[in-house]
């Protein structure tokens, strides 16, 4: 029993590594920074293995669900469309704050602010996985985080790669949407922590 238990775990895919690169620039102007403002960009980004333009996977989950329930489909197309609003943006500024404020840093990322310095949000990838119960296959997200003169956004001080950032939750969870968010959450995480090794040296 307990080889078949190992064995589906591999078989699912839970263990998987986020990859952060500087591209380029330093985190040394974050220091004395206590608020930054945040954009977050869902406008061109790829889906799936097979780098599907994202309108090309809503038209085809949509035709999928319609051919298990009639109108199931544009139902989940106003969830997904909504669950960048409510669920990925908000996971990014909530975990990202938090790690933050637990190590007593007094920075804050939240949107709509005119502050010297923008953080730039871009997707360029997503993976939705899945949960079939028993077996399961966390979400991944691929996102560029550019931090940007707020005045001249084409000034870039610094640039982040974070590649296929995992997302899942304890138990099951058979909505997408949220698993992504889990990904944005990760993905916060992951800078924040950055950030308070890097620029508070």
């Amino acid at each position: 029993m307990k080889k078949l238990i190992f064995t589906l775990f591999l078989i699912s895919g839970a263990v998987s590594a986020q990859d952060m690169t500087v591209v380029q620039g330093n985190f040394a102007f974050l220091k004395d920074q206590k608020e930054i403002n945040i954009e977050f960009d869902y406008s061109n980004f790829t889906m799936m293995k097979e780098n599907k333009p994202e309108a090309q996977y809503v038209e085809e989950h949509k035709a999928d669900l319609d051919k298990k329930a009639k109108g199931n489909g544009n139902i989940w197309q106003k969830k997904w469309i909504a669950a960048k609003e409510q669920i990925w943006t908000p996971k990014f500024l909530e975990i990202g704050n938090i790690v933050l404020s637990k190590a007593g840093k007094e920075m804050n990322f939240q949107e709509g602010l005119n502050t010297p310095y923008t953080l730039i949000v871009k997707t360029i990838w997503i993976y939705p996985g899945w949960d079939a119960g028993i077996m399961k296959q966390e979400a991944k997200v691929t996102t560029n985080l550019k931090f940007v003169d707020t005045a001249d956004k084409s000034k870039v001080l610094l640039e982040i790669n974070s590649e296929e950032a995992p997302g899942d939750q304890w138990g099951n969870n058979f909505s997408n949407e949220s698993r992504i968010g889990e990904g944005y959450a990760k993905t916060a995480k992951s800078l924040s922590k950055m950030i308070i090794k890097k620029a508070y040296k």
